[in-house]
């Protein structure tokens, strides 16, 4: 299996290298030179497997020979043996016809845990083999700054800095990346918002010195082993509502595209999916991009929805790459208009978009009264996040073919937002009750190149 730059000119990598490298050295990000298929035969076999067997039999073709199928295997059954569900993923009737896919029952309650855990496994495993180390950098909105440190937290190999906007997270999501103690981890707040962090992140792996000087890698979206392994939940949740033998819609509440672009790669494998619907809060630039709009920045506007306050969505990318017909050059005019504030998309790509992504978007109040109505209607407590999901889908409903919502993190994460929609505090699960006692641990960074990179050299391990 070999992986290509959505920008032409990187060197081709195999999967271990394309994991290690992130971002690629040409800017863009890597994507499989072709699509495995999976049969129908395939995947009706994988029916009441369990999810680690699932997630082994998806994500095999994509990993190539980089690891052995015992040691692939023992490293997925080490990634989500942590996990507070049996199902690891479980399914939840909402209404008729409409489900929820809960994926916050991982160590830091969100859904980036599926793939962080088993990155931080992948990773420990190839640089131990190689007697490597490497210095991990990722920018978060929230959710995934807190699963890379959970993942990478005390591992032998590994350095780990992860820079957020200061003050525009929830105070359970600065909590659970400021207060794990291992040596290893760093939480960096940044002044600025998660665009400007998003934009210093390439910035260093743009910066050839410093990337190789300090063995720069990344585990943001941009890297695929964190697309592959979000593949895997569609193939147990289509299964479990009786595909390949019927068709399933998915809606994704998403901010950075990597979730429902992993729903594209599982339509492309085979797995016969009818809609994936885009559903965006207030920021809501890929839902206006889809709508025929173009892709234009504009101001983000914090809202109760933090993960998905984005402008510039990393993976949307790797989608529009493919709307190109896999033109690179195409692809780095695109990102150069992006940096002069946006662009238009093409009729013809605009269309192979729209073939693949239906969208929507959620107001603040229309979130909150989601909240407060599934409590009601059904007895489920969403965070916000899925509250957006939740509102898209019930819009984009279709007779005959089910529809699952992406549950992305655990109302847990988000007391104050939920307990303002419905009136309940959610609480947060025993093996973290006393997260507020912990002692906290970051350093407060200007947003700027210089202060970041001399703060990263400094705190290097020995």
């Amino acid at each position: 299996m070999r992986y290509i730059s959505t920008r032409g000119t990187a060197p081709v990598l195999n999967f271990e290298e394309a994991m290690l490298t992130g971002l690629a050295r040409d800017g863009g990000l890597y994507v499989p030179e072709t699509i495995p298929q999976m049969t129908a035969a395939e995947i009706s076999a994988l029916e009441g497997l369990s999810y680690e067997e699932t997630a082994y039999r998806v994500m095999r073709p994509f990993v190539g020979d980089v690891f052995s199928d015992d040691a692939f295997r023992e490293i997925i059954g080490r990634a989500y043996a942590g996990f507070g569900h049996a199902a690891r993923a479980p399914l939840k009737q909402l209404d008729q016809g409409h489900f929820l896919l809960e994926l916050f029952h991982g160590p830091t309650l969100a859904f980036k845990d599926f793939a962080m855990q088993l990155i931080g496994q992948m990773f420990q495993t190839a640089l131990s083999r190689k007697g490597e180390r490497v210095t991990i950098v990722g920018a978060t909105s929230g959710d995934t700054g807190s699963a890379a440190i959970e993942a990478f937290r005390g591992l032998e190999n590994v350095d780990v800095f992860i820079m957020y906007p200061h003050g525009r997270i929830s105070e359970v999501q600065r909590r659970q990346m400021t207060t794990p103690q291992e040596s290893n981890v760093h939480a960096l707040a940044v002044d600025g918002d998660f665009d400007d962090c998003q934009a210093r992140l390439k910035d260093m792996f743009n910066d050839f010195e410093f990337r190789d000087g300090v063995r720069l890698a990344g585990v943001n979206s941009i890297n695929w082993g964190r697309v592959l392994a979000q593949v895997v939940y569609y193939f147990s949740s289509a299964v479990s509502l009786g595909a390949p033998h019927r068709g399933v819609s998915f809606t994704v509440p998403t901010g950075n595209f990597g979730d429902i672009f992993a729903g594209y790669i599982a339509k492309s494998m085979g797995l016969p999916i009818d809609e994936l619907v885009v559903a965006t809060n207030q920021n809501d630039i890929l839902h206006r991009c889809l709508s025929g709009q173009g892709y234009h920045k504009g101001e983000t506007v914090p809202s109760i929805s933090p993960s998905m306050d984005i402008q510039v969505s990393s993976n949307f990318e790797r989608a529009l790459f493919d709307a190109y017909d896999r033109e690179a050059p195409a692809i780095v005019q695109l990102m150069d208009e992006l940096k002069a504030g946006g662009f238009e998309v093409s009729q013809g790509a605009l269309q192979v978009l729209q073939s693949h992504y239906r969208s929507g978007r959620a107001s603040e109040a229309e979130t909150s009264a989601k909240i407060a109505a599934t409590l009601a209607a059904s007895g489920e407590l969403l965070c916000p996040h899925s509250a957006i999901g939740v509102k898209v889908a019930d819009e984009q409903l279709t007779a005959g073919t089910p529809m699952i919502t992406l549950a992305t993190a655990h109302p847990a994460k988000f007391p104050a937002a939920v307990e303002k929609a419905s009136g309940i505090h959610p609480p947060l699960p025993a093996r973290m009750a006393d997260l507020y006692e912990r002692p906290e641990r970051m350093s407060r960074v200007p947003n700027d190149l210089g202060a970041l990179k001399d703060h990263i050299r400094e705190n290097l391990s020995a």
